[in-house]
């Protein structure tokens, strides 16, 4: 019986475009060159994913230390996008208490 192909020969990207041989060099440079509109015109997100999609297709011919590198640069691009996500000030405050002190306060006079 023939073995399938893998569905992963057929995927073609048109979202993220990364340079020849970019995912050979350290987690910094990967994560930068992944951040760029002109690779991920979609943004950080689909730079994760083609990080992780690379991770994927690599299997276990990715080496330990490669693929720690590649963790690197994808926690780098995560922890980009949360910090892009920014609250609006005073949001989340807590103003009870400050009622609170001032009918306490006033209730004294």
């Amino acid at each position: 019986m023939a073995k399938p192909k893998k569905w992963v020969r057929n995927v073609k990207t048109v979202s993220t475009y990364p340079p020849k041989d970019l995912f050979t060099k350290d987690a910094q440079t990967i994560a930068r060159t992944m951040a760029k509109k002109k690779v991920s015109p979609k943004g950080i997100g689909s730079g994760i994913r083609m990080i992780q999609y690379f991770i994927n297709r690599a299997g276990k011919g990715l080496s330990a230390s490669r693929k720690r590198e590649l963790e690197k640069a994808k926690a780098i691009l995560q922890r980009k996008r949360t910090g892009a996500k920014k609250k609006s000030p005073g949001a989340g405050r807590k103003r009870t208490g400050r009622r609170r002190l001032r009918s306490a306060s006033r209730r004294k006079k």
